[in-house]
């Protein structure tokens, strides 16, 4: 019975990795990667220094700006800087045109120099955001790359369920790993992966999948609360929405405003609502930054914007939604320090070496010695060729391109991303006219070279690394290590022939 089980699980493990492999690969990459978002947005963009200014001087001089430019806005929302963020981002509702005028063309947002208000004068990117928005976006429009990565997310799920049912050595395997023994070596580095750092894998697919559960079932809120902005009101504490009187009053001074909230918030400030400014019936909501707590919505303080006197503050939330916020602070992890913050990193890419490794697996286990690969076998192994060779060669173009692309060009940031996806499908395209190894040696190859070249490009274009900037050094060493990471794995390509497969093997990958 146990045996039929395990067996049972085996199969469901093996055929939901394989059908969603390929995306979670992707999705495993990118998503580690954006464990350092914002530092990989500011190494894109050279020309922004780090960050000195305190939030209630950013939120200053932010108003001061916006007071020049769109005074009679209906909002302003003002995304402050902290010790990771080196710009204030803004972006501003406007009214809706008056009627028979012509609309207005929707403001873009703002980016502003902390200490100054000054617009940044700095090349166009999507940085970090990129790696970001694709891994659960998958660079499909809204809403059906959020709905495959759901899907995904669950067939990851029930990937590591059947995972674990079917281990019969799971403490054994925590030690195990044999080199050079063609399939047991593959089902070793699979079991080392994913047993090193199984709660790990497990919580992050949760909670990947708890981020959007209200778009995967909005159905009780649908049915409840007619109104959105409703339940907004009720289960998040938000103060309702307040209509301007049409009555001009000056707007106080903010600064003073984000201190007293960090002090009764106890945490510093992560954004600004201004309301109908510079109206009678104006409101001024600090919010608390994310890095204060594992909850990832913060709490908020709202003033009256004429008088500054304190209207309310955000109450306790419920269970319910404190247990969202935390899972779902725990999946970005905006609250880690730089410690956590790279173990985490490393945890994630034991993840991608887990599915990395599981799809390795699928073609060793049924290759047979002698005969002729069938086609599904043949189609299984080039996506595994074109994903977890390919991948990182697309990532260093998109890198590689913010350095090269002329820094005053018109779509810049959609440029760099294009490079990626080109570089990316030309790599999954010609490895198809190689022999396996060989596409396996020459596409690590490749990628080591492109990761390579990105500290030397860096060098050459902008003087933040001979500064001795502690963020531009760091970046581009993790560039060099990963630069040989590929080395090494396109030597082993090179120099391992592909191993018969034992009758043993086989049963062992089902075991």
């Amino acid at each position: 019975m146990i045996r039929a089980l395990r067996q049972s699980m085996a199969w469901i493990h093996g055929w939901l990795g394989l059908v969603a492999g390929w995306l979670l690969f992707a999705m495993f990459a990118t998503g580690t990667t954006s464990y350092f978002r914002p530092e990989i947005t500011r190494w894109m963009q050279p020309e922004i220094a780090a960050n000195r200014t305190a939030p209630a001087d950013a939120a200053a001089t932010a108003v001061r700006h916006l007071q020049r430019v769109g005074a009679d806005d209906v909002q302003w929302f003002i995304a402050l800087p902290d010790d990771r963020t080196a710009v204030t981002r803004v972006f501003e509702q406007q009214k809706p045109p008056a009627d028979g005028a012509p609309r207005r063309r929707r403001a873009e947002e703002l980016v502003l120099d902390p200490a100054t208000g000054a617009p940044v004068a700095a090349r166009d990117t999507r940085g970090g955001e990129h790696f970001y928005r694709f891994h659960f976006q998958l660079q499909l429009p809204f809403p059906w790359g959020r709905w495959l990565a759901g899907v995904c997310a669950m067939f990851m799920l029930g990937a590591i369920i059947s995972g674990v049912v079917t281990h019969k050595r799971i403490f054994a395997d925590f030690f195990t790993l044999r080199w050079n023994k063609g399939q047991r070596s593959w089902l070793d580095a699979h079991n080392v992966s994913a047993v090193l750092a199984l709660p790990y894998h497990a919580v992050i697919t949760y909670t990947g999948l708890i981020t959007l559960v209200v778009m995967y079932m909005p159905w009780p809120i649908a049915a409840n609360y007619p109104q959105p902005a409703r339940f907004a009101q009720e289960a998040y504490g938000l103060a309702p929405d307040i209509e301007a009187i049409g009555r001009p009053a000056p707007l106080v001074a903010v600064a003073p405003l984000v201190r007293d909230a960090e002090r009764r918030l106890g945490g510093a400030a992560g954004r600004i609502v201004v309301s109908h400014p510079n109206d009678a019936a104006a409101t001024v909501t600090v919010t608390r930054g994310n890095a204060a707590s594992v909850g990832a919505r913060g709490v908020s303080a709202t003033y009256s914007g004429t008088t500054g006197r304190l209207l309310s503050v955000t109450p306790p939330p419920g269970p319910a939604i404190t247990t969202a916020n935390v899972l779902l602070g725990l999946h970005l992890a905006q609250f880690a320090g730089p410690g956590l913050r790279w173990m985490l990193f490393l945890l994630g890419l034991s993840g991608v070496a887990m599915v990395g490794t599981g799809l390795l697996l699928w073609t060793a286990a049924r290759r047979r010695p002698g005969a002729t690969p069938f086609f599904g076998l043949r189609l299984v192994e080039r996506l595994n060729i074109a994903t977890i060779a390919g991948l990182p060669l697309g990532m260093a173009a998109f890198l590689l391109a913010n350095r090269l692309l002329p820094v005053d060009m018109a779509g810049r940031a959609d440029a760099e991303v294009t490079a990626m996806f080109w570089t990316w499908g030309a790599a999954a395209l010609l490895q198809c006219g190689r022999k396996a190894r060989l596409a396996w040696r020459d596409l690590f190859a490749l990628g080591a070279l492109a990761f390579a070249a990105i500290p030397i490009v860096d060098a050459l274009t902008t003087p933040r690394l001979a500064a001795g900037d502690p963020l531009f050094v760091a970046f581009d060493l993790a560039m060099a290590v990963m630069a040989l990471a590929l080395a090494f794995a396109s030597r082993r390509a090179a120099r391992i022939p592909a191993a018969p497969v034992r009758r043993s093997d086989r049963k062992v990958a089902h075991a």
